[in-house]
C-alpha cells in the first residue's frame, strides 16, 4: 500500500455549513437519526432501529473512556485570563495514579495565552466539599507545541482528579464554537464511561441508552469494552497537501485479558466484530498489528509498545489472519500471566488500508479533511461521498453531537 503517502487530502473535503453542525445534543440520546449503509444501499432510520440491523450474534466493542474536566482557567496578576488544557499525564505517567494523587503532578498541556504568562507560578481557588483549595500551576519546560506544567495544591485531602472535576471545565470540541454548559457534564459522556483520561468524548457512543444496550443483549448482541484515551489530536486537521507529510497523533490504549479472549472466540467462530466509534476501531486494528509482531517473532515484547503510524504499510512478510494474530496475542498474555495490556497507537487508517478485524462501524459524521473521515473512506471506499451527500440532503446533524451511522461492509 505504498500510495497512501501520496494521497491528496483535497479529495476528502466537502462543504459543511455551520448550521449543519449540531451545537447541542438531542434531549433523548437514542432519538437521533441513523444512516444505514449496507452493501451499497443507504436508508434513513432512527437510532433505536440499530438493534435489528446489527449482524446476529455480533460483538460490539465500546470505548469506555471518561472525559476529564481538562480546561483550567487561571487569572494572571494583571487580571487577564489564561487557559491551561491538560492533555496527557507526565508524572505519574499512569492516568489512574496521576488523577488519584494527593501530591504534586505534572501534565503535558496546551496553554492559551502563554505569551501573557511572563514568569512565576499562578493560582486558582477551587471549592471542594465546602473547602477552598488553592491550585498552583508552574511552567516547567516547553515541549513541541505544548508545555510541561507542574500542579500542586495546599490541601492533601483531595486528589488532582477531584480538583479537575470541581474546578475544571469539560473541553468541548472547538468546532462547536460555544462555551461548555452545565448540561455538557452529563451529555458529553457516554453512559458507560469509567476510566478518566480523555479530552474528547468517543462520540459514537453518545447515542446509546441503558434500554438500547439491554435490548441488544436480549437479542444476542455481545458487548465488551476497551479504553482509548482520546487526545486533542483527534481534532487536528490534515494541513499538508500530501498525507505522507502529516504526523498522526498518539493515544494510549488499555485492554483486559478477558476482552482479548472474547475477541479471539468471536473471530474463531466467524462472527462479526463491530466497533462503536473510530477510537474503538483504531484500538482493534492496533491489537491486530501487535499480534502480527508476535506471529513473526514470538519473543517480541508487549510491554508498553507503540504501534507506528506507517507500520501496516511497511510490512514485507505475509500477513496472518485476524484469528491467528489475536490468538498469538492471547497466548502471549497467558504465558506472561497478564490480565491487562497497555500500549500506545499512532496508527493512521486511510484509503488503501484493509481492515483486518471489523465487519462494520458505528460512527457519527466527521469533519472535512480529517483523519476520522479518512478512516471512514478506508472502510467503504469512494462510497463515503455518497453517504455524506445523502446525509447532507436528508438533514442529518453533523459532528460530535450529531446523528449516527451504521456502516456495514
Amino acid at each position: 500500500m505504498p500510495s497512501i503517502r501520496t494521497i491528496n487530502i483535497d479529495a476528502y473535503r466537502y462543504d459543511l455549513p455551520d448550521e449543519r453542525v449540531a451545537k447541542y445534543p438531542l434531549a433523548q440520546r437514542d432519538a437521533s437519526k441513523l444512516l444505514l449503509y449496507k452493501k451499497g444501499n443507504i436508508e434513513e432510520k432512527i437510532f433505536t432501529d440499530i438493534i435489528d440491523e446489527l449482524p446476529a450474534n455480533s460483538l460490539l466493542v465500546f470505548n469506555n473512556t471518561r472525559v476529564i474536566h481538562a480546561r483550567l482557567h487561571f487569572t494572571l496578576p494583571n487580571g487577564r485570563r489564561l487557559e491551561i488544557l491538560c492533555l496527557d499525564p507526565l508524572f505519574p505517567l499512569d492516568y489512574q495514579q496521576n488523577l488519584s494523587s494527593t501530591k504534586t503532578v505534572s501534565w503535558k498541556c496546551m496553554v492559551g495565552g502563554n505569551r501573557r504568562w511572563k514568569s512565576g507560578e499562578i493560582t486558582m481557588d477551587i471549592s471542594v466539599d465546602n473547602q477552598i483549595v488553592s491550585l498552583t500551576a508552574k511552567r516547567v519546560e516547553r515541549l513541541e507545541g505544548t508545555f510541561e506544567i507542574n500542579f500542586s495544591w495546599d490541601n492533601q485531602s483531595f486528589s488532582f482528579g477531584e480538583l479537575l472535576t470541581k474546578g475544571g471545565i469539560i473541553p468541548l470540541p472547538p468546532y462547536l464554537n460555544r462555551a461548555s454548559e452545565e448540561s455538557d457534564r452529563d451529555r458529553y459522556q457516554t453512559i458507560y464511561a469509567q476510566p478518566e483520561g480523555s479530552v474528547a468524548a468517543p462520540t459514537a457512543g453518545l447515542h446509546f441508552t441503558p434500554a438500547v444496550m439491554q435490548e441488544m443483549k436480549e437479542k444476542g448482541i455481545q458487548q465488551n469494552f476497551v479504553t482509548l484515551h482520546v487526545g486533542a489530536g483527534t481534532f487536528k486537521p490534515v494541513k499538508t497537501n500530501r498525507l505522507g507529510e502529516h504526523e498522526m497523533h498518539r493515544e494510549r490504549i488499555f485492554v483486559d485479558f478477558t476482552f482479548v479472549e472474547q475477541l479471539a472466540q468471536t473471530l474463531a467462530s466467524k462472527r462479526a466484530v463491530i466497533p462503536v466509534g473510530t477510537t474503538s476501531l483504531r484500538t482493534l486494528e492496533s491489537l491486530y498489528w501487535l499480534g502480527v509482531r508476535l506471529v513473526h517473532d514470538s519473543s517480541a515484547t508487549i510491554e508498553n509498545v507503540i504501534i507506528g503510524q506507517w507500520e501496516p504499510y511497511e510490512q514485507t512478510q505475509a500477513l496472518p489472519s485476524a484469528k491467528d494474530a489475536i490468538h498469538a496475542l492471547l497466548e502471549t498474555m497467558k504465558q506472561q500471566k497478564r490480565i491487562h495490556l497497555e500500549a500506545a497507537t499512532q496508527l493512521l487508517i486511510a484509503p488503501g488500508y484493509k481492515s483486518q478485524l471489523v465487519s462494520g462501524l458505528i460512527t457519527n459524521f466527521h469533519q472535512p479533511a480529517s483523519t476520522l473521515l479518512l478512516l471512514v473512506a478506508a472502510l467503504i471506499g469512494e462510497e463515503w461521498k455518497t453517504v455524506y451527500d445523502y446525509a447532507m440532503q436528508h438533514d442529518f446533524r453533523f459532528l460530535s453531537y450529531g446523528d449516527s451511522s451504521l456502516l456495514l461492509i
